[in-house]
């Protein structure tokens, strides 16, 4: 489809020039985010989030390749390279340090926000399926990075988090020894498990970087969804990225990011653990074991099982967190109704949100005290968790009757305007009289 508003790229600076008739990389980019990218124009800022997860990306790769320079990967000098040498030695290392620490939380946050906008507003449905998987595929490896990262200051809570979730696997039959004692180098975490666990914290950031080229690649097939779920006709529902969505997302960007720095100047150490300020003792083991707080949801539902019924309570705690995640894959064939945006879907609204409740629940169950009544509501929370993929999600989506939806994206932006437009006229107006008459 093309649009009379996009522009053919045409550099004009003569070094621009040869440069793209020997390797066109300007003109792919100009493609993909400038004037050339058509996208729907009622995207709302919950798009926005998106962006902000690449930022957010691309601080932690910078940031951590400065502290990799002056980090030391032993159980030796692992704590006092992190809390001594670049804390108060190297230049600015307690800044870099703490956007390191604090862009992890941020990168979680805005991730976790960008896939519940995908769930509400059906990103997952065709012909997006791709999209939506690749995006799942760089969630677990920020999992497996950020768990990895934990690890690397060895502090109380890095050596004995990685004891505890390493001796998960071993919960599986026949393979779990050995794959525990492999990815550990050894039976307990030590120099080994340390060496791996940095190099792979190293390594796996650019492979996010990778797999988020093909998330974005796969996204510019089909294009992006909207708030309405309907597809893009013809030219007058779209505007090009450039300049609008890239000014929008560049105030968006300026505002999280300010917070972002309120967080790391003031309250650096908030999403943190006061453990991980104790140097790692095989012999102590800290009152609460906990992750950081972006892997409680999981971790809630991991120790949800608490009685052996058929197979061992270890073995189906950690089947059913590796399933809470897996079972997001098959969300496009769960979910079979054909109108994708809650916005038109009454009953999955109501249900969206009481999930969005639950996953807040699992979070506060898995940093909480394990105590008979959290147990109780983690095993409900997690029970609803299923449910609602399970069950809840195909019977609404067979037997809910959507509402109308409107014929293109332009109606549905003018019925909108319309609507406020006639709000405003109903709204009683003073006229300088009544004014002059008040003063």
């Amino acid at each position: 489809m093309s649009f009379s508003w996009a522009k053919p790229y045409e550099p004009k600076h003569p070094l621009m020039r040869w440069i793209d008739e020997r390797l066109p990389l300007p003109r792919v980019v100009y493609g993909a985010i400038g004037g050339g990218y058509p996208v729907p124009r009622n995207l709302n800022y919950w798009w926005n989030f998106g962006v902000l997860a690449g930022i957010f990306l691309t601080i932690q790769i910078v940031t951590g390749i400065v502290l990799a320079m002056h980090y030391i990967p032993s159980t030796n000098g692992a704590f006092n390279s992190v809390n001594e040498l670049i804390m108060r030695d190297v230049n600015a290392g307690w800044l870099l340090r703490y956007v390191h620490m604090n862009g992890a939380s941020f990168f979680f946050l805005v991730t976790y926000i960008h896939i519940f906008r995908g769930l509400y507003y059906g990103s997952y449905k065709a012909p997006r399926e791709l999209v939506w998987m690749l995006g799942l595929v760089i969630y677990l490896l920020m999992m497996a990075t950020a768990f990895m990262g934990y690890v690397l200051p060895w502090g109380q809570m890095s050596y004995w988090g990685a004891q505890v979730i390493t001796n998960f696997f071993s919960a599986l039959p026949v393979v779990g020894e050995p794959l525990r004692v492999w990815i550990l180098g050894g039976y307990a975490p030590d120099q080994a498990a340390l060496s791996r666990f940095f190099s792979l914290h190293y390594l796996l950031p650019f492979i996010i970087a990778g797999v988020v080229i093909l998330h974005i690649w796969a996204l510019h097939i089909p294009g992006s969804n909207n708030p309405t779920g309907v597809d893009v006709r013809d030219e007058r529902d779209t505007l090009p990225f450039h300049p609008f969505y890239t000014a929008k997302d560049g105030w968006f960007a300026a505002a999280v990011l300010l917070f972002f720095a309120l967080v790391t100047y003031f309250l650096p150490n908030y999403l943190g653990n006061p453990d991980n300020y104790i140097p790692a003792n095989p012999l102590a083991t800290p009152a609460e074991i906990v992750p950081e707080w972006y892997l409680l949801p999981f971790y809630a539902i991991l120790r949800s099982f608490t009685a052996d019924f058929i197979l061992p309570a270890k073995l189906w705690g950690v089947l059913a967190m590796f399933s809470a995640i897996l079972l997001l894959f098959f969300l496009p064939w769960i979910d079979r109704s054909p109108v994708r945006s809650g916005r038109y879907r009454p009953v999955f609204k109501r249900f969206f949100w009481l999930l969005v409740i639950d996953v807040i629940v699992l979070g506060w169950v898995g940093g909480s005290p394990v105590k008979p009544l959290t147990v109780a509501v983690g095993q409900i929370a997690s029970a609803y968790y299923f449910l609602h993929f399970l069950v809840i999600l195909p019977l609404v989506s067979a037997f809910e009757t959507p509402l109308p939806l409107p014929n293109s994206i332009t109606e549905a932006v003018l019925e909108r305007e319309e609507a406020h437009e006639a709000a405003e006229a109903k709204k009683p107006r003073r006229t300088k009289t009544a004014t002059a008459a008040a003063e």
